[in-house]
């Protein structure tokens, strides 16, 4: 199940920048989503926090749920942050085939979005090879070995306009 979490950047003198950044819950996989993530598109984790990290007498945490990720954020460009966390077993299990939302990626290059779709498809489901689109862009979809869907996409006339 995708959240989109609504990121406000404010820059003096300059219009407001809204960006959207997608929230990936796990199945108690997270960590390790994300450390294939990271291997992909490079960046840093902007912060890791388990659920043993906030644990005290209010907020008790199983040993089962102790190191499951609470909040994980993965920086990706200069402008984007993929987060997630592991659901935790009271709350009962993500149906990881029943998403309906994808994470699409902008490339700068056909190069660039064949390394990403090769990368990130790596044992995953191919469902649209990278090729060219009626719509004049060349992309591809897939679901990624965690059951995450992508679609990556090079785009000439948008990647032109930066």
């Amino acid at each position: 199940m995708f959240h989109l979490c609504l990121s406000v950047n404010i820059q003096r003198k300059k219009k407001i920048m809204h960006t959207f950044n997608p929230w990936i819950n796990f199945n108690g996989n997270a960590e390790e989503a994300f450390t294939f993530y990271k291997s992909v598109f490079g960046g840093e984790f902007t912060k890791v926090v388990r659920f043993k990290d906030l644990a005290g007498p209010e907020f008790q945490v199983a040993e089962s749920e102790a190191d499951k990720i609470m909040y994980i954020g993965l920086t990706i460009g200069k402008h984007n942050l993929l987060v997630a966390n592991d659901v935790p077993a009271f709350m009962g299990r993500v149906n990881e085939n029943e998403n309906r939302s994808k994470i699409f990626v902008q490339a700068e290059s056909r190069e660039e979005a064949d390394k990403i779709f090769n990368g990130l498809s790596a044992a995953g489901a191919v469902e649209g090879p990278m090729d060219d689109s009626p719509w004049g862009t060349y992309a591809g979809m897939f679901r990624d070995k965690y059951g995450i869907e992508w679609i990556v996409e090079f785009d000439p006339e948008y990647s032109s306009q930066f």
